[in-house]
């Protein structure tokens, strides 16, 4: 991790913060031991200070100097962004040409809204005070750009001025937009429609205007990469043979539409395991659906993903007077409804590109999806313990850096491995000091540990380790 840091010249970037203060503590240290604690040992400041004390390197700061950093990295969030992504250059060629953008909000161990601490649509339906974060991400899944907001803001307002601090901050304007439907906004997607920048973003099918709804639902006027025929659904699906045949296929169609005065081509897919994995995850929901029925364990509100939505409540008589009591069933109506939609699949864009470039590349949404799972799992960057605006901003600063020298990590190591490996076996990674030898490694030689040794051209498993020599491995990973 140290490596990483200094390849991307945060201590330069910190040097020259310094600078515009009269502080005396080292920024250098102070946000190094952050974002390393943040991966190694997530915990609260005040229990990253402590840790670090276990660290090769021992803090020379004290705790109160890591509080008054807060407010220093929040002021610099915007200068530290930009001068990461141009440094970053210095590792190779940031797959760029491509952004992808996604939101996801964080709880507060709070009941008061304070600040940007405020009541919002919990992604997690947590009755708890959010902040709503931003993220831009590159092709190869390394972040580049962020951005924090209250939590009852509209995520789709938060693209377009994110977009701009890239393009003037950044200096790149040259780039391709991939989002979902929740960020598919007309106005996202015309200051997007210009002759340096394009869109790709999921449009859902249930939104579409009627007669495009039925052109994309319709059997017929179907294809496959690489063949001239157009195929016809019903007839696929009509036999087990045919679509055992075809289960592994993507099918899809392609129009040009004017909406909003954008030309925009609708990309819409069917797949025959995504249409049985759909009706697999809704029989699940049905059965649940009908077990409440028969228990007493029925709520009336619900959310898209729950079975509760397949429950019809009748609280009045044929006659329109209230009934006596309630009657729950099943609604078949809306089961009916839904299986229309399975397996299908929809995307906008104004690009001319082949379809199946624009498939592939809308497909890789889901690192960035993986990206916040990380900061909230792995990271522990929620629930939110700090309170005031600054501190909340170097907060998220903080789990940016870290996710994004994870990245960079990964990629080090050639995505050989998953997330909870490499975190685990990090956090394994641990030596007794010998009094008058030096360290022992007291973890156990895997292949990730050779790997690890290989990619950053050092070793520390093979004996015990002279303290010279460990400091020579530590100066030599802050060297560019």
């Amino acid at each position: 991790l140290q490596k990483i840091f200094y390849q991307l010249r945060l201590d330069y970037i910190c040097r020259r913060i310094s600078r515009n203060y009269k502080f005396e503590y080292n920024l250098t240290e102070i946000l190094a031991d952050l974002i390393y604690g943040r991966v190694l040992f997530p915990r609260s400041k005040k229990g990253t200070y402590e840790y670090s004390q276990k660290l090769l390197e021992k803090p020379s700061y004290e705790l109160h100097d890591v509080y008054r950093a807060l407010k220093v990295i929040a002021e610099n969030k915007d200068y530290i962004q930009s001068a990461v992504y141009k440094f970053s250059g210095e590792m190779g060629a940031r797959n760029d040409r491509i952004l992808y953008y996604d939101c996801t909000n964080f709880y507060f161990e709070m009941e008061e809204e304070s600040g940007l601490c405020k009541y919002g649509p919990s992604k997690e339906n947590r009755p708890n005070p959010i902040v709503e974060m931003g993220l831009f991400m590159d092709g190869d899944g390394i972040p580049l750009a962020f951005c924090i907001h209250e939590g009852n803001t509209n995520e789709q307002k938060t693209l377009i001025p994110l977009e701009k601090q890239i393009i003037e901050d950044f200096n790149h304007a040259k780039f391709i937009v991939c989002t979902d439907a929740g960020l598919s906004s007309t106005a996202n997607r015309k200051f997007n429609n210009v002759a340096d920048r394009a869109f790709i973003t999921v449009q859902s099918i249930k939104k579409m205007k009627e007669f495009q709804r039925e052109w994309a639902l319709s059997p017929d006027g179907w294809h496959l990469p690489g063949k001239k025929e157009t195929f016809n659904l019903d007839t696929i699906l009509s036999s087990e043979e045919s679509i055992e045949q075809y289960k592994n296929w993507t099918f899809y169609k392609e129009e040009w539409f004017n909406e909003n005065d954008i030309e925009q081509r609708y990309i819409v897919t069917f797949d025959i395991k995504y249409m049985l994995y759909m009706r697999h995850i809704r029989e699940k929901q049905i059965e649940r659906a009908q077990n409440a029925i028969d228990s007493t364990t029925k709520r009336d509100r619900t959310r898209k993903s729950d079975y509760k939505k397949y429950i019809s409540k009748i609280s009045v008589t044929p006659d329109g007077e209230v009934a006596s009591e309630t009657i729950y069933a099943l609604n078949e109506d809306k089961i009916r409804e839904e299986e229309k939609y399975d397996g299908f699949y929809a995307v906008a864009t104004n690009l001319e590109d082949p379809v199946e470039s624009i498939i592939r590349v809308n497909r890789r949404r889901w690192e960035i999806e993986e990206s916040f799972r990380i900061m909230k799992t792995e990271f522990k960057s929620r629930p939110v313990y700090v309170s005031l605006d600054e501190c909340i901003t170097a907060h998220f600063t903080t789990c940016y850096l870290a996710l994004i020298l994870y990245r960079y990590l990964e990629k080090a190591l050639g995505n050989k491995y998953t997330c909870e490996e490499i975190i685990s076996q990090l956090r394994e990674m641990k030596f007794y000091k010998v009094p008058t030898h030096g360290f022992l490694p007291a973890y156990t030689r895997t292949d990730f540990t050779d790997d690890l040794h290989d990619a950053f051209g050092f070793r520390t498993d093979y004996e015990i380790l002279s303290k010279s020599t460990m400091r020579s491995i530590i100066s030599a990973t802050k060297k560019k």
